[in-house]
């Protein structure tokens, strides 16, 4: 299987929160804006876009291989499914927020008492995330570890031009 994964390119990250809103818009039931607010839904974003200075950076999860926030989970809710992905079982979890303080990414929020974050169960049609798909300077992209790897080199070699 191929894994891709959400790289972020924090050079193209203008902060305009879009991926948060597709985010939350895709975890409701009607899976659109209006749809979730004449339903009233409570939306929940699980990636969030922070700002120091003139810097903005969406904090989403990796799902590392080896993940820390896994590793201290003292409970298991944090765990590791087969697809490669880090997932928080809700009933399991405690709300001692070890996850949080563990992730390299401050990807880990709260939530109603127990750790949130991203589960990619907001994939489209073609199997990109919603936090993908919406951000219009293309910060976040989905894609294999070579893939972005590739484009990268690119870029560099490309710029000395």
């Amino acid at each position: 299987m191929i894994r891709r994964e959400i790289f972020v390119r924090y050079d193209r990250c203008v902060g305009c929160h879009s991926c948060e809103l597709a985010c939350a818009i895709s975890h409701t039931a009607a899976r659109d804006l209006f749809g979730a607010i004449l339903g009233g839904e409570k939306a929940q974003k699980l990636l969030w876009v922070d700002q120091v200075g003139p810097v903005k950076a969406p904090a989403v999860c990796r799902h590392c291989e080896d993940a820390p926030c896994v590793a201290v989970c003292p409970t298991g809710a944090m765990h590791r499914r087969e697809d490669g992905l880090n997932l928080v079982n809700l009933p399991q979890c405690i709300g001692c927020w070890m996850c949080a303080l563990a992730c390299p990414f401050g990807a880990v929020s709260r939530g109603d008492g127990k750790a949130i974050k991203c589960d990619r169960e907001c994939l489209d049609e073609e199997g990109v995330p919603a936090c993908v798909r919406a951000c219009p300077t293309g910060a976040l992209v989905f894609k294999t570890v070579e893939e972005f790897e590739a484009d990268r080199r690119r870029e560099v070699v490309t710029s000395l031009k």
